[in-house]
């Protein structure tokens, strides 16, 4: 299977290269792991990652459709 043809990752690399505000929402990942292995699981690094993970699928929503 080509891993373009995975919904999720398919959109990743399509919008990839030219597309900063994806680029950040990547970079921030590690440190949103980081935030949450080093103060543990409590409401506000739930919070946290919850947050995180919806900015990064509304986004690719929204570059799906937009773009």
């Amino acid at each position: 299977m080509n891993p373009k043809q995975l919904p999720v990752v398919g959109a990743v690399i399509q919008y990839g290269a030219d597309d900063r505000v994806l680029d950040w929402i990547l970079v921030l990942g590690p440190v949103v792991i980081t935030s949450f292995v080093v103060f543990g699981r409590n409401a506000v690094t739930t919070g946290i990652v919850a947050l995180y993970l919806l900015a990064f699928v509304a986004y690719l929503g929204y570059a799906e459709f937009v773009r």
